[in-house]
C-alpha cells in the first residue's frame, strides 16, 4: 500500500474504532439497562477502566509512530495492545462467574470487516485468528459455552473478509502494474533525452541508481515500494540538466563562475519539474539535494549534516563514485581504487561519516557491478525493484 494511503486508512480506522468502542460501551452498560431492560447500569467491574487507560496511552504512541514514518506498525501495535488488554480485563472481571459473561464489543466486528482496507494478508490473519483465539481462551478459562456463538460469528465474518481482501489485492496489483509500466516508460524517455544531450553521461543515471540502491539496502529500513520510488528518483537525479545549454554542459575546459552558477541550478529545476509525479514524489529530495555536502558547502540550499535528507546523502556518494569512475569531456575515468580512496578522504567533509562506513561494506558489490556493467546495453528496471 502507498504510504499516504496507509496513513489515511489508519487515521480513519482509528477514529471510527474509538467512536464505536466508547459509543457501544455507553449504550450497552448505561442506556440499555436504564431505559430498556430496567436493570442496574454501570461497567461490569472496577477493572473496566483499564481498557480506556490503555487506549488513551496508545494515542501518543501512535502519533509518535506516525511522526517517525512508521505508519505500517501502528495497526499492529494498536490491535495487539487492545486485544491483550480486553482479554485480561475480561478474565479478571468475569473469573468465577463465567455464566454471567456478556462482554465483547461491536468494534471487534468492525475490526474483522475493515481488514480488506489494509490489503495486508499478514495483518488479516493476525486479527482474524487473534479475535477468535481471544474468545476460545476466554470460554475455556471462564468455563462457559456461551462463547461458541461469537466464535462462529467471527469465523463467518473472517471468511467474508478474506474473499474481499483477495479481490481488493487483485485490483490493486493490476492498477499498480499498469501504473508502473507507464512510469517506466516516462523514465526511459527522460533518460534517453539526457543521454542524447550529453554522451559522456550515457549510463550515468542507471549506474548511480544501482549503486545507491545497493547502499540503501545495506542500510535497511526501506520497503519494496520505497526502494522502487528511490530508484526512480535516482534515475532522474540529473533531469534538471536538460535546461543547461550544450556549450556549458559539454565544455571540455574549466567552467567560468557564471557557467558554474548555471550548472548549479539543475537540482532545483529538476526537483520542480517532477515534484508532482506520483511514484517519486516522496523522494524528490534525492533530485534537489544530491549535491549538498556534509560540511554545508554544497548546493542549492547549503544544508549541513543531518539537515540533508538521508536518501540524498546516499545518492551523493553514489553520484560521486560514478562521476569519478566514468570518463567525462574534461578528464578520463579514475580507477575504482582511487575513487574509493577519495570517498574515504571525503568522510565528514563532503560525505556523511556513517554512510561512508556503510560504503566500505558495500564497496565490493559496487566494484563487481562496475566491472560487469554492459556499457552499451539498453536501460531496464532491475529485478530488485520489480513488482
Amino acid at each position: 500500500m502507498i504510504p499516504h494511503e496507509e496513513q489515511r486508512t489508519v487515521k480513519w480506522f482509528l477514529l471510527f474504532f474509538y467512536i464505536l468502542l466508547i459509543g457501544y460501551d455507553f449504550f450497552y452498560y448505561y442506556l440499555l439497562p436504564t431505559y430498556i431492560t430496567h436493570k442496574d447500569s454501570g461497567l461490569p467491574s472496577n477493572f473496566w477502566f483499564i481498557n480506556y487507560i490503555v487506549l488513551t496511552i496508545l494515542i501518543p504512541v501512535m502519533y509518535y509512530l506516525s511522526k517517525v514514518n512508521k505508519q505500517y506498525w501502528i495497526k499492529y501495535v494498536f490491535f495487539i495492545s487492545y486485544l491483550l488488554t480486553a482479554f485480561i480485563v475480561d478474565i479478571i472481571s468475569y473469573f468465577g462467574r463465567g455464566d454471567s459473561y456478556t462482554s465483547g464489543n461491536v468494534v471487534e466486528v468492525f475490526l474483522i470487516l475493515s481488514l480488506p482496507l489494509f490489503l495486508n494478508s499478514r495483518y488479516f490473519w493476525l486479527v482474524s485468528l487473534g479475535v477468535i483465539a481471544k474468545y476460545v481462551l476466554t470460554g475455556f478459562i471462564l468455563n462457559t459455552s456461551y462463547l461458541i456463538l461469537p466464535i462462529i460469528l467471527f469465523a463467518i465474518l473472517s471468511t467474508v473478509s478474506f474473499f474481499l481482501l483477495v479481490r481488493f489485492q487483485g485490483y490493486v496489483r493490476a492498477i499498480s502494474t499498469t501504473f508502473d509500466k507507464q512510469l517506466q516508460g516516462i523514465v526511459k524517455g527522460v533518460i534517453a533525452t539526457l543521454e542524447l544531450k550529453d554522451q559522456y553521461t550515457r549510463g550515468h543515471s542507471e549506474r548511480v541508481a544501482s549503486y545507491a540502491l545497493l547502499l540503501a539496502k545495506e542500510i535497511g529500513g526501506l520497503s519494496k515500494e520505497e526502494q522502487k520510488s528511490f530508484y526512480y528518483a535516482c534515475l532522474l537525479h540529473d533531469i534538471g540538466k536538460v535546461h543547461i545549454p550544450d556549450h556549458i554542459l559539454m565544455k571540455p575546459g574549466k567552467l567560468t563562475k557564471e557557467e558554474f552558477e548555471i550548472i548549479k541550478s539543475h537540482p532545483v529545476v529538476g526537483a520542480e519539474a517532477v515534484k508532482n509525479v506520483e511514484g517519486i514524489s516522496d523522494c524528490i529530495c534525492v533530485i534537489r539535494s544530491h549535491h549538498e555536502r556534509w560540511d554545508g558547502k554544497g548546493y542549492p540550499d547549503q544544508f549541513r549534516g543531518e539537515e540533508i535528507p538521508l536518501l540524498a546523502r546516499v545518492t551523493t556518494i553514489a553520484d560521486a563514485f560514478d562521476a569519478m569512475t566514468s570518463s567525462r569531456s574534461y578528464r578520463d575515468a579514475m580507477s575504482v581504487e582511487e575513487a574509493y580512496q577519495r570517498i574515504i578522504e571525503g568522510q565528514g567533509s563532503q560525505f556523511d561519516p556513517m554512510l561512508v562506513e556503510e560504503f566500505k561494506n558495500i564497496y565490493p558489490s559496487w566494484v563487481k557491478f562496475h566491472d560487469n556493467y554492459p556499457w552499451t546495453k539498453e536501460w531496464q528496471l532491475p529485478k530488485e525493484v520489480e513488482l
